[in-house]
Formats: structure tokens, C-alpha cells, sequence
């Protein structure tokens, strides 16, 4: 059973349109290794766990995992909002603007929709353990470019570096495990 709270884990404030990072952040919403995945991955992996505290340590990352979607639909969200005419036209969002306007719809930079086949419940501790430990490098691997804007001030990205230290703590958790 989940509580929501009607608030964002990390307030998002962006005050200038930019679609063109919107259409790279979008991948960390449905992307492969995006949140909208994890999420169900750990949800659905708990249920093999062998013990308790596993179960509840997946059910807690991947509540988590959910704040975060949230958090970076609501960046994608800011970013789009209010654009003017020539912004809808930049060559790297109009292909997303065709077929989703400003809405945020889960899918990679690359315009390939989120699919649940892009993750991995197998039902076996090890395997599930080793893919989410695989998933997690991914995530951390592909947020460099966000933490050169994490900070800055017409972006307000500082909820995309937040998430990327909770990304290292989760996976030093599960390597522990």
C-alpha cells in the first residue's frame, strides 16, 4: 500500500523553456534505464525475495523510484511549457512535439516508447539482484551531462544531482546485500 503525499520529493522550479534538454531528460523518465523501469522492477521483483527485509528494502527503492518519475516528469513539464513558435520547431524536440505536444510521455531521447521489455524480472534473487546492480551503473553512467546544469540557476536542476546520490546509495545498498 502506498501514501502520496501531494508534493514532489525536491521542489522543481525551472524558470526558462528548454526543449531541448527536455528531449534528453525524457529518456530518464521512459527511457531503458529510466524510472518509469525501475520502478517496476524492484515492485516486481520483491515477491521472489527469500527474506522479509529484501522484500521490504525493494518495495522501499522502488517507491522511491516513483517519486523520482515524478519528479523528472515534472522537469520535462517545466522545460516544455510556454514555448514559443521557433522552440517547437528546434530539430531536437519537434519529432517528440509531433506526436505528444508539451505532454510527457514515457519514452527515450531516442523516440523509442518505454516498453517492459526493456527490463528483467526473473523470479531468481541472483538474476533480479544482478540486473537491478546493471541498471543502476547504467542510470549513474548517463547523468554526467546533468550535472553540469544540475546548479544552474535558469534550469533548477538540482533535484536531477539529488536523485543521482540517491542512485549511488541504492547501489552501494544492494552490493552489500
Amino acid at each position: 500500500m502506498f501514501v502520496y503525499d501531494k508534493k514532489l520529493q525536491y521542489p522543481v522550479k525551472i524558470a526558462k523553456p528548454n526543449p531541448r534538454l527536455a528531449s534528453i531528460i525524457i529518456s530518464q523518465y521512459g527511457g531503458p534505464d529510466g524510472e518509469l523501469g525501475a520502478s517496476l522492477r524492484y515492485l516486481s521483483q520483491r515477491y521472489a525475495m527469500p527474506f522479509d527485509e529484501l522484500k521490504g528494502l525493494l518495495t522501499d527503492i522502488g517507491t522511491e523510484e516513483l517519486g523520482h518519475l515524478e519528479m523528472i516528469g515534472a522537469i520535462v513539464h517545466q522545460l516544455t511549457r510556454n514555448l514559443k513558435d521557433d522552440q517547437y520547431r528546434d530539430p531536437a524536440f519537434a519529432p517528440y512535439f509531433v506526436d505528444h505536444t508539451a505532454g510527457v510521455y514515457p519514452t527515450a531521447a531516442s523516440g523509442f516508447p518505454w516498453s517492459a521489455a526493456s527490463m528483467q524480472v526473473k523470479g531468481d534473487p541472483i538474476a533480479d539482484l544482478t540486473e537491478d546492480l546493471a541498471a543502476d551503473a547504467a542510470t549513474i553512467q548517463e547523468q554526467p551531462i546533468f550535472r553540469r546544469r544540475k546548479n544552474h540557476p535558469r534550469y533548477g536542476l538540482t533535484p536531477i544531482g539529488d536523485k543521482r546520490y540517491r542512485g549511488v546509495v541504492f547501489l552501494k545498498c544492494q552490493m552489500t546485500l
